[in-house]
């Protein structure tokens, strides 16, 4: 039994090995073809993970590669910026500078403004009362120079010489005779210009103005008649035919008359040109207006002429306003509207150069009193 127990065992063993070198055969180009799949999987996985390698590294340089344009960028912009800084800073600093100067000279200028003001609120208290006279004379002379030379109104120009003369008198000053004297030159001059009423004048012209529309107008001018001889009947017997005919002619001459005329006849105007010579003559009448306003004697001479001359061509001569229009208009136009105003008030000068001087004398005289 323990030989067919051995011999069971040894045939178990060469079946079991068999069945292992079977086994062997057969696994072989299994385990082959798993290591072909695990060398290609192997390789796949080193080339993916060295393209990513190499990936990063194409990142990683391209990255570096920004960061430095980035910081040369930012470089520069650092050193601009600190340039501008230093360019704003020195701006600033001459800007600074400039203000200082200016504030430094402002304030100088004020402090002698006050001292100036000073000077002169310690001359007022100190100044005499009479100084005022001449103060408000001066004003007036000013003022006189305003009417005359500006609105050419010679009797207040006058009336104001004439109360700066006053002040000056008030003053008793034997010093101030040649400012006197030139004073009364001025208002003599003033005296002796010619006074033209321009209100008046323009009052005339618009009452003028509103008679026109009232004025006749011309009948048709037709020319003279020619004068007939009268024939007297003879007492001569023989003349009996001519007697006769005469005889029939002057009793036919109390019905039928027959009148010649040789010459131009002037034609009645329409009623559209009675209203534009109307108008056309108010219109000459407003320019001669304009003429008073402007002091222009050719205009206001040429104007009253010609409104003048259509009144006698176009209106009917034997009315009486007419007459009266025509009559006012030649008084019109005798008058003339031109002056020839002085250049300059002699005493304008000479009185600010009076003032000037005790003004300086007087500020002379409170600072020696400082001192």
């Amino acid at each position: 039994m323990t030989d067919n127990n051995q011999n069971k065992i040894a045939s178990t063993d060469k079946g079991t090995s068999t069945q292992k070198i079977t086994e062997a055969t057969t696994a072989q180009p299994t385990k082959n073809k798993g290591q072909k799949r695990a060398t290609v999987a192997i390789i796949i996985a080193i080339l993916l993970a060295g393209s990513v390698v190499t990936f990063e590294i194409y990142q990683y340089t391209r990255n570096q590669h920004t960061i430095t344009q980035l910081t040369s960028q930012i470089n520069r912009l650092t050193t601009d910026l600190a340039s501008q800084l230093e360019v704003n800073k020195s701006t600033q600093n001459k800007e600074i500078q400039t203000l200082t100067h200016k504030l430094g000279t402002q304030s100088e200028q004020q402090e002698k403004s006050i001292k100036s003001l000073q000077l002169a609120i310690t001359d007022i208290k100190g100044r005499r009362p009479n100084d005022w006279l001449l103060a408000e004379a001066d004003y007036l002379v000013k003022m006189a120079g305003r009417k005359l030379f500006l609105e050419h109104d010679i009797e207040s120009a006058t009336q104001l010489m004439a109360s700066a003369d006053q002040r000056i008198a008030a003053l008793n000053d034997p010093s101030l005779v040649p400012l006197r004297k030139a004073m009364a030159e001025d208002i003599t001059q003033l005296k002796s210009l010619p006074i033209i009423d321009r209100e008046g004048l323009i009052l005339n012209i618009i009452s003028l103005q509103k008679e026109v529309d009232q004025f006749p107008l011309a009948n048709a001018l037709l020319p003279k008649e020619e004068k007939k001889e009268v024939v007297v009947v003879s007492k001569n017997i023989n003349d009996w035919q001519t007697n006769l005919t005469t005889s029939l002619k002057d009793f036919a001459g109390h019905f039928i008359t027959f009148r010649t005329r040789e010459g131009n006849t002037t034609p009645l105007l329409s009623p559209e040109q009675h209203f534009y010579l109307r108008e056309n003559i108010k219109a000459k009448l407003e320019t001669a207006i304009k003429g008073v306003y402007a002091e222009n004697n050719d205009i206001y001479q040429v104007s009253l002429t010609v409104a003048s001359n259509w009144s006698k061509e176009f209106f009917n001569q034997n009315s009486i306003k007419v007459k009266h229009f025509e009559q006012q208009l030649e008084q019109l136009k005798a008058k003339n509207i031109t002056v020839e105003y002085p250049n300059k008030l002699k005493t304008q000068q000479q009185l600010t150069d009076i003032i000037s001087d005790r003004l300086r004398r007087s500020i002379s005289a409170i600072g020696q009193g400082d001192k």
